[in-house]
């Protein structure tokens, strides 16, 4: 990388480097309309409130951030829809390079200034989405527009901040890299010219061009910018350019940036010397094996052909406990040999001992890590529900709202019955009756009636997902997980709005949706059709409160604006009217959200993951076969191919517990208590699972060959 000191020589500025002066922003500050430092001439910064115009929108600047890399960093607003972005302004300063050095440098950045994938998708691999690539035409300035970060930091700036990274850390910021790698260097890539591209290297890879974003002090992302093909078109030409980048010298720029962060040091720029790895005093000595791994990856031994083979012996490589407790045994062995040496038997029975430890342990491991780390709590539960002692004698009603998910799934059909039949005599031989009765509450708007009933003694426990409201003298106890899927048009043709979000959705962007703020799925985002957004709310009151309560905030202004700009149609009267349009031909801009029970098992609607801030995005419909997130080349028409993965469910933004609520009255049987015992067992935990419910804990694969009643 270029040192900024030697950058731009022409301008004598007093610190020796323009572009990392304060004075130019001083003078920005001081001189309305100055465009140029006081003291050398070189460009000042832009103004705050200054407007950029591009080819997808205007941008207002609103506060000066600083400098990364070859350019000076600019918070900013689209003036259109007020979204948040990033402008990176680099400059072609005209005593640096001369009217044609410009024109072509300008005209090269509007071809190539930022990448996408070339089929449109939005990409999810941690490189900084570009919005657009802007010229200023008379001037000597140009502008990279993209996505807000403003939370994160470069790499140099976390480690002076927070010191060294640890091992475990470094582990983790090399497989996000990789993974980022490998889709830069593998994946078709489309530039702002419309010019496809098999793979490209990065180029420019060090601590200032990787941006980490910390969540909770803990977890962290990382993102990759600043390419080295439109990065190097503002070195002046005076300067040596640096020499074309490649994969190769990606990694070994990537294993030199995980030296710097695990050693705690940085390199030196003033003297272009970068440290010097193959110094054994640099180095930590708390992970020998992520150290031998850095070699490779800096290219002093065997160095990796891809990214992809990086990975790969990243994903493999031995912990460093494990590393402690294998050098313990080998010490150990040997001691023992030494001290057994003259009792050969003893010593042959020792290691046939050993060794048939070894097998058994290796096949125990195996069988009960692949299975029973993810099914630590399964095995626990009680398997069915003759197995649920002290269950009361007597007939008891309880009661959920009439249009709900329970009494949705109380009509399925599961394993030759309906589960209402299963439930109405659960336990074979008990005289205990359960009688579902369904209550409307008189206000749609706060449906707590059925609550209410339990509360004044008129039904014996209640089955539903809102309980905030719950008094002191009532208990609840959760089944399962219930949840909306927020779903979009979907066809097997490329030309979806499925496809073009990009098979996900923010919360924010719902909250503008649903309140009306984003009338035009172009709002969102220009590459979008042209099509005016038709929101639809289901029917079901818990529904409706959730998603007011999770994607609304509660906001009172907000809820009178959705009640206001949504229109409320049953669920399957949506997805038919997305039927009916999609059969005619027709683009349709319609969204609606669902209960899961609804949603998930048909293929009119994609359900989109949701993104929550700056965390991943989430889909907790899963592939069966090959155990991933669903994506809009799946045929969703398979509906035996697709389940919920019950981790990512747990953290899903839209998920949320199914509980019965009952009295706390000891002198009242348990009845409520009872019903939750018996839902929480397997059975009743495969039986939920069968008509849309998610499970409370991860359940065997093969679980749905089975009949529910004899579950293992």
């Amino acid at each position: 990388m270029p040192v900024f000191e030697s950058l731009y020589q022409e301008y004598p500025c007093s610190y020796n480097s323009p572009l990392t002066c304060d004075r130019p922003f001083q003078t920005a500050q001081q001189i309305k309309g100055a465009k140029f430092c006081l003291e050398c001439g070189f460009p000042a910064t832009l103004p705050l409130e200054s407007e950029i115009k591009g080819n997808q929108g205007n941008y207002q600047v609103t506060n000066f951030l600083g400098v990364r890399g070859l350019g000076r960093l600019y918070s900013a607003i689209q003036l259109k829809d007020k979204q948040p972005v990033i402008i990176k302004e680099y400059l072609l300063p005209n005593r640096c390079f001369n009217e044609s050095e410009t024109s072509k440098r300008k005209e090269s950045f509007k071809r190539i200034g930022g990448v996408d994938l070339a089929d449109s998708r939005i990409q999810t691999f941690r490189l900084i989405h570009t919005l657009e690539a802007i010229a200023d035409e008379k001037g000597e300035r140009c502008y990279l527009i993209s996505t807000g970060l403003e939370s994160s930091q470069t790499l140099s700036r976390y480690l002076m901040d927070n010191g060294a990274m640890t091992a475990p850390q470094i582990r983790e910021l090399l497989n996000q890299a990789l993974q980022t790698l490998e889709f830069l260097h593998t994946q078709k890539l489309r530039f702002p010219s419309n010019q496809i591209q098999q793979g490209i290297a990065h180029g420019n890879i060090n601590l200032d061009s990787i941006l980490i974003d910390v969540e909770n002090n803990k977890d962290f992302y990382i993102y990759f910018g600043d390419l080295a093909i439109w990065e190097n078109l503002f070195i002046p030409p005076i300067i040596n350019p640096p020499p074309p980048g490649n994969t190769i010298e990606d990694l070994k720029a990537l294993g030199l940036v995980a030296f710097y962060l695990w050693a705690k040091r940085t390199p030196n720029y003033s003297s272009n010397q970068p440290l010097d790895p193959k110094d054994d005093q640099l180095w930590p000595d708390t992970d020998d094996a992520l150290r031998q791994f850095l070699y490779r990856l800096i290219g002093l031994e065997n160095p990796f052909a891809s990214a992809e083979m990086a990975r790969k012996a990243l994903l493999q490589l031995s912990q460093p406990e494990q590393a402690e407790s294998l050098r313990r045994s080998l010490d150990d062995a040997q001691e023992k040999e030494k001290r057994f040496r003259r009792l050969i038997i003893l010593l042959l029975i020792f290691v046939f001992l050993l060794l048939g430890g070894g097998i058994w342990y290796y096949f125990w491991q195996r069988h009960q890590l692949g299975d029973n780390n993810r099914l630590v709590q399964w095995p626990k539960l009680k398997r069915n529900f003759s197995e649920v002692s002290n269950v009361p004698t007597g007939t008891f009603n309880y009661t959920g709202e009439n249009i709900s998910t329970w009494s949705l799934i109380l009509k399925q059909p599961v394993d030759n019955s309906r589960l209402n039949d299963l439930l109405t005599n659960p336990k074979p031989g008990a005289t205990a009756t359960f009688i579902y009765q369904p209550i409307t509450s008189p206000d749609v708007k706060n449906p707590t009636k059925s609550i209410e009933e339990v509360q004044t003694s008129k039904k014996d426990f209640a089955i539903t997902s809102l309980v905030d409201s719950i008094t002191d003298n009532l208990d609840k106890q959760a089944v399962a997980y219930d949840g909306l899927l927020v779903f979009v048009a979907f066809n097997k043709k490329d030309t979806n709005l499925a496809n073009y979000l990009g098979g996900q959705i923010t919360l924010e962007q719902l909250q503008q949706i649903y309140t009306g703020k984003i009338t035009n799925w172009q709002q969102i985002n220009q590459k979008l059709p042209n099509l005016a957004v038709k929101a639809f709310a289901p029917t079901e009151p818990e529904a409706i409160k959730k998603f007011q309560e999770i994607v609304l905030k509660n906001d009172n202004q907000a809820k009178a604006l959705f009640d206001a700009n949504v229109t409320k149609l049953d669920t399957t009267a949506t997805q038919n009217q997305i039927r009916q349009e999609v059969q005619k031909g027709r683009n349709t801009g319609i969204i609606s959200f669902g209960i899961l029970s609804k949603t998930w098992d048909q293929c009119t609607g994609y359900p989109l993951a949701i993104v929550d801030g700056n965390k991943p995005p989430s889909q907790p419909l899963f592939q069966r076969l090959e155990r991933r997130p669903i994506n809009t080349l799946d045929d969703l028409c398979q509906h035996d191919n697709f389940y919920f993965d019950v981790n990512t469910f747990q953290s899903y933004p839209l998920g949320y517990l199914m509980f019965v609520v009952y009295p706390k009255d000891n002198s009242r049987p348990p009845s409520g208590s009872t019903f939750a015992e018996m839902l929480t067992t397997r059975q009743g935990q495969c039986l939920l699972s069968k008509v849309g419910l998610v499970p409370l804990q991860p359940m065997p694969d093969d679980i749905n060959s089975y009949a529910c009643k004899s579950v293992p």
